[in-house]
């Protein structure tokens, strides 16, 4: 039996609740226990559907995970995300709760539907396309008619099949508001919380990846940044975030935490991961701390950096800045001058009939 523990994600939204309503699922039979933790979401921006017009009434929907699997608790993707190890003909359940974000009553409807890992991150597939994981999951209720502000616990079952095939799959458990407008037009807006699930006997396939040398350099406009390589060397998908910190600088300089974030990494996947940093930064040299961790996965890398000097572009752009003031100094005092020249000139032409009479 999988225990679980209670997320204690905040409310997507502070809006106004309605009347307090009967909860529309019983809470699952298992213990739990609160632990802190953030709260997350996959938030899609309103799409039209292929006869839809951009014109439209208000689609907002939240959605957020309420459980995690209580030998995840220090993993902080299993707080944000369903993600988990099963072997073949088994069962979970998950706790999610769904807000309507709008402002009228709105019929939210809730399903699974595609998603892959690419070199370009997570990708979901559009509509309800089905895939094979998302074919093992099903949301109860279906659909769920709520008032503006309201919410209501829903549960995501994943029913692993007994002949299912060893490997990681991704799907996201979507939350959809469809709206009409006057034109009869639809406009289609979900929220969702991706799934990553890995299926094979024994224990968990193990999570690793490499961070490369560090690098530093300067953007074409002068901005200073510090990159590494990352390379995906597990055998589950990553999603990368971590802090910069530097040390040791000019005049004893030192700057961070800064935080850097990266998209999902997919197996044997790789991406630089880049930090950019405040453009006043003398060049160095610096001494670099990089720290990454996906969920409870971490790596840190140290290193040197510098970042060069200024493109001759942007410090051309700079001097020029600095021509254009200085100019309009000279031309303002050029313009004083000649207004007390006149000013004199014409104060002693009245003064001079006074003196001849």
């Amino acid at each position: 039996m999988t225990v679980l523990v209670t997320t204690g994600a905040p409310a997507l939204a502070a809006t106004p609740r309605s009347a307090p309503r009967p909860a529309a699922l019983v809470e699952p039979d298992i213990p739990e226990a609160d632990v802190p933790a953030q709260g997350r979401q996959e938030r899609e921006k309103p799409r039209p559907s292929p006869t839809a017009s951009p014109s439209g009434l208000d689609v907002s929907v939240g959605i957020r995970l309420l459980d995690a699997p209580i030998d995840r608790r220090d993993d902080t993707r299993a707080h944000k995300y369903i993600v988990d190890h099963l072997k073949p003909g088994t069962t979970i359940k998950r706790r999610v709760m769904v807000e309507n974000t709008s402002e009228i009553h709105r019929k939210v409807s809730l399903y699974a539907a595609a998603a892959d890992v690419t070199a370009e991150g997570f990708e979901y597939a559009p509509d309800r396309t089905e895939n094979e994981l998302s074919s093992w999951i099903d949301v109860q209720p279906r659909e769920e008619a709520l008032a503006p502000g309201e919410e209501v616990e829903a549960l995501v079952t994943i029913e692993v099949p007994r002949k299912a095939e060893s490997g990681e799959r991704y799907a996201v458990v979507w939350a959809e508001v469809p709206g009409t407008d006057d034109g009869n037009v639809r406009n289609i807006g979900r929220s969702g919380i991706r799934v990553y699930l890995s299926v094979g006997p024994g224990g968990e396939p193990p999570s690793g990846f490499d961070i490369g040398p560090l690098a530093g350099g300067r953007e074409k406009d002068g901005t200073p940044f510090v990159s590494a390589e990352v390379r995906n060397t597990g055998q589950r998908a990553l999603d990368l975030a971590g802090e910069l910190w530097l040390s040791d600088g000019p005049g004893g300089l030192s700057v961070g935490p800064v935080k850097a974030e990266a998209h999902t990494l997919p197996l044997d996947g790789s991406t630089t991961v880049r930090v950019l940093l405040d453009r006043r930064l003398p060049d160095g040299p610096w001494s670099a701390k990089f720290a990454l961790a996906s969920g409870w996965t971490k790596r840190t890398a140290t290193g040197t950096v510098t970042f060069g000097a200024v493109p001759a572009a942007a410090a051309g752009t700079e001097d020029r800045t600095d021509g254009a003031i200085n100019a309009g100094l000279v031309t303002s005092g050029l313009v004083l001058a000649l207004f007390v020249l006149y000013a004199y000139r014409r104060r002693n032409r009245l003064r001079a009939p006074a003196a001849a009479a």
